[in-house]
């Protein structure tokens, strides 16, 4: 331990927080039903479980690149690393449903911060060929952390309960801060002379009010106020966000960029895999719990054809990025994934989970070849200077998939629910009937048109899903047609420039 080289602490620790923080995307969906229970959580606040923890990590991720280039990327990590493991102990003893949101949210932002400086932090560690080979071993972390996530979620939930799969990252967030203080050296971009502060608010405005409109449109009323507000408020901060970043002299996002057509069908191809892909894995694990009655641990297991499925593409595909055209990887991946998802969809009420295995194969295939062709391109569709921030805003893009497809897929969720109730009933349900069968609970005297409703309103998601695959795998051929690599490194998402000479180290 002694004779470890400070590169390699730092790699081991970059790599340690990124897992943790990725892990906590998927490893939390096969724990929500228990939770439910717990916490006697509505099914809007099992959803905002999820969103709650991606927004933050959607709108502080680019804000916190600034920051570590202008303040230091040792000092903003070790940051990261006290308010995930804080938010993290939070969470495993949240007493109430919202109190366990708002931890998330907190736990997000210290996600963000730890996943914008981890490459920078590695490259100011690392040089030549090492450098490549560190940065190996970072994306491999982010495959293995997406891959195990349900498993491990299952084991700790049905081992330990729920509160685990928090409380397990605060040892070792304590761990890797002290090392962080200890192994770490310090680094800055002399560049950078200010942090865009309107332009974060503007974008963290406009999400939470597009995200919480489409969560609470079922309740409240798509034609009422609050939703019409909401939608309002979130375009005018939209607008806004836009004119700053073109005014700002040091944007987070240079809003130019999107003139290329490289650059804007990279953030398609990001949102489209989240959208159709991970935010639906929630409703999924709602249908193996709920209507199949699978606990934790057996969910996670049966998520494995697509996490081992995906580690596998992911590894043969990392060898033909520079053999076969980026924009056939992505359309033929996320077509692939559209493919599985329509496989799904074949679900019924007398189902058995097997009629998942080749859909779950299958859209791991798919995951597995866009993810390494989509790094590949988020950073080489642009210069090497704008690199950092092209990282960072594919990034985000990701997350907003996630928080915006599980909003509006809960929202064609309970409208589904509600048409099937009503055609089976004669009666129109309340907004507090259909929340529960959405969320799992199934009334006693309408038990059996209770599951057709779910399990339809899951088969409407698939194929919806499945077309906004098919669209984003058009829009990738067509937008990424003529791209060609810039050779050059990955850079630190959220960075503005990713040049050796601005970058000053100093060992600590």
């Amino acid at each position: 331990m002694q004779g470890l080289e400070r590169k390699w602490w730092a790699l081991i620790l970059v790599c340690t927080a990124v897992f943790m923080l990725l892990l906590d995307i998927t490893v939390v969906n096969v724990a929500l039903p228990d939770m439910q229970r717990d916490l006697n959580a509505s099914f809007s606040q099992l959803q905002w479980v999820i969103d709650a923890y991606a927004l933050g990590l959607a709108t502080l991720v680019l804000t916190a690149g600034s920051l570590a280039d202008l303040r230091g990327r040792k000092g903003v990590f070790v940051v990261g690393l006290a308010l995930f493991s804080a938010a993290s102990a939070a969470c495993g003893a949240a007493p109430t449903a919202g109190f366990l949101i708002a931890a998330r949210a907190a736990q997000g932002l210290g996600g963000a911060i730890m996943f914008a400086t981890s490459l920078a932090l590695i490259a100011a560690a690392f040089h030549g060929r090492e450098r490549g080979f560190a940065f190996g071993i970072w994306g491999a972390t982010i495959g293995a952390a997406a891959a195990i996530g349900p498993l491990v979620g299952g084991l700790l939930t049905e081992g330990l309960g729920w509160r685990w799969i928090f409380f397990v990252n605060v040892p070792i967030g304590a761990a890797a801060f002290f090392l962080a203080l200890r192994q770490l050296d310090e680094s800055r971009d002399p560049s950078r002379t200010r942090v865009d502060i309107l332009g974060t608010a503007a974008l963290t405005g406009a999400l939470f009010l597009l995200v919480y409109g489409l969560l609470q449109g079922n309740a409240s009323g798509w034609s009422s106020t609050l939703i019409v507000g909401c939608f309002v408020g979130a375009a005018a901060l939209g607008v806004a966000f836009i004119v700053i970043e073109l005014t700002s002299r040091d944007p987070i996002l240079d809003v130019r960029l999107f003139g290329g057509a490289g650059f804007t069908g990279a953030q398609i191809c990001a949102f489209a895999l989240s959208c159709a892909m991970f935010s639906i894995f929630l409703y999924l694990t709602l249908y193996l719990q709920n209507v199949l009655g699978y606990g934790p641990l057996a969910a996670g297991l049966r998520f494995l054809p697509l996490s081992l499925a995906s580690f596998a593409a992911a590894v043969i595909t990392g060898n033909l990025t520079g053999r076969i055209r980026v924009s056939w990887l992505l359309g033929v991946g996320l077509f692939i994934c559209g493919v599985s998802l329509l496989l799904m969809a074949r679900v019924d009420t007398d189902s058995s989970w097997t009629v998942l295995i080749p859909g779950f194969a299958l859209g791991g295939v798919g995951i597995g070849i866009v993810n390494p062709s989509l790094a590949t391109a988020a950073v080489g569709v642009v210069p090497p200077a704008r690199s950092g921030m092209a990282s960072g805003t594919n990034n985000t893009f990701r997350q907003v998939g996630i928080a915006t497809g599980v909003a509006a897929f809960g929202a064609l969720f309970e409208g589904r629910i509600s048409d099937h109730i009503a055609a089976a009933t004669g009666k129109t349900p309340s907004h507090g009937l259909v929340a529960a069968v959405a969320s799992g609970a199934f009334p006693q005297q309408i038990e059996e048109v209770s599951r057709e409703a779910f399990v339809s309103g899951l088969q409407a998601l698939l194929i919806t899903a499945a077309v906004i695959a098919f669209v984003g795998a058009a829009l990738s051929l067509v937008l990424l047609r003529s791209f060609r690599i810039h050779h050059h490194a990955p850079a630190p998402a959220g960075a503005g420039a990713t040049r050796e000479p601005s970058v000053e180290t100093s060992p600590e």
